[in-house]
């Protein structure tokens, strides 16, 4: 293939160019939009389990909004690094808050 006229390859180059970068912006933008997870630090009190500590946080954190108690207790073992569903009064547990 041989190029008749170089300053329209190049300018044809150039243009697909932008318009690849503009779509991956707008992509990134699009991806970038989540909102960040911060934690707050509880105590655990006496008689608190995991399972009630995740049935409030399923009513009361956005985070956690609409989703399963079950799935609420194994992010919170996973966050916290549990090794089982056994917490101890006074453990700190971290809880993901938007």
């Amino acid at each position: 293939m041989k190029i008749k006229n170089v300053k329209k390859f190049i300018r044809s180059i150039l243009i697909i160019l932008g318009i690849i970068l503009l779509i991956s912006l707008i992509i990134n933008k699009a991806t970038l939009s989540h909102k960040q997870v911060e934690y707050k630090t509880i105590y655990v009190s006496q008689g608190d389990t995991l399972w009630n500590i995740a049935k409030s946080n399923q009513v009361n954190n956005e985070y956690y909004k609409n989703k399963d108690v079950r799935f609420i207790i194994n992010d919170l073992i996973r966050i916290n690094n549990l090794d089982s569903s056994n917490i101890n009064v006074d453990q700190e547990l971290l809880i993901p808050v938007i």
